[in-house]
């Protein structure tokens, strides 16, 4: 009830007016049916566009933080969240990646859209980082699609520790679900989810066009808070489309 309010009433008319987005490739969203759709993850506001333009209802995986801020802010934000039937993760340690993706394949036994990050955190300054396996174990495990998605020019309007975001247009961009059943029943091979997981990412960045590196976001983000150079960073030159 509350998600379809605020999708179709309150929010998600207002932000097609302000943002104006631009879509391209929404064909590719299976009509019925569980996908995960998989995508860049450049802005707090990513949470709020892609969901406005799709057709059918999409639960993300989001971070536990979103659900545990404090003050009313926090309280707020929790609410919301839980509202929209979004699912909290705890991001730290093995057994909450286990968790999570536990409760993806829920979703996904019900036929129902899933949303993910791979990256699985913003990214900080624009590029796109190296994906967890996570997206790659659950689309085996359960056998479905992956259509990969681009946010393009959501960092520009919103980057880390912008509150209010800019009004300016952005896109949003759907690739050709990815089929996978070739790997089925491989979904604990370790080299095939990092095979797939990295086939994924590649669809990201052709779609983003954004610079690739491949070390993981979380992992040079605790280095540069640390004010070392942490470990190199491999790079892949920016794809245009």
């Amino acid at each position: 009830m509350f998600y379809h309010l605020m999708k179709y009433v309150l929010l998600g008319p207002l932000l097609k007016l302000l943002f104006r987005p631009r879509i391209e490739g929404l064909e590719h969203i299976p009509e019925e049916g569980a996908a995960i759709v998989a995508g860049n993850h450049l802005s707090f506001s990513d949470h709020f566009l892609m969901p406005v333009v799709l057709d059918r209802r999409i639960t993300f995986l989001a971070k536990q933080e979103y659900f545990t801020g404090p003050g009313i802010k926090g309280r707020l934000t929790a609410a919301f969240f839980r509202a929209a039937g979004q699912i909290p993760v705890d991001r730290s340690g093995k057994e909450a990646g286990k968790a999570a993706i536990r409760e993806g394949l829920g979703v996904l036994s019900k036929g129902e859209l899933l949303g993910i990050y791979p990256e699985g955190t913003r990214s900080h300054d624009g590029r796109l980082y190296k994906g967890k396996v996570g997206v790659a174990v659950m689309a085996l495990t359960a056998g479905v699609p992956v259509v990969p998605c681009a946010m393009v020019g959501t960092f520009e309007i919103q980057p880390p520790g912008k509150v209010v975001p800019r009004i300016r247009r952005v896109t949003i961009r759907f690739g050709a679900p990815l089929d996978f059943s070739r790997f089925a029943g491989s979904a604990g091979e370790r080299t095939v989810v990092r095979a797939v997981t990295d086939e994924i990412m590649y669809e990201i960045l052709r779609l983003s066009g954004q610079e690739y590196v491949d070390d993981y976001a979380a992992d040079v983000k605790a280095a540069e808070a640390e004010g070392g150079d942490g470990a190199p960073e491999r790079k892949f030159p920016r794809r245009e489309r």
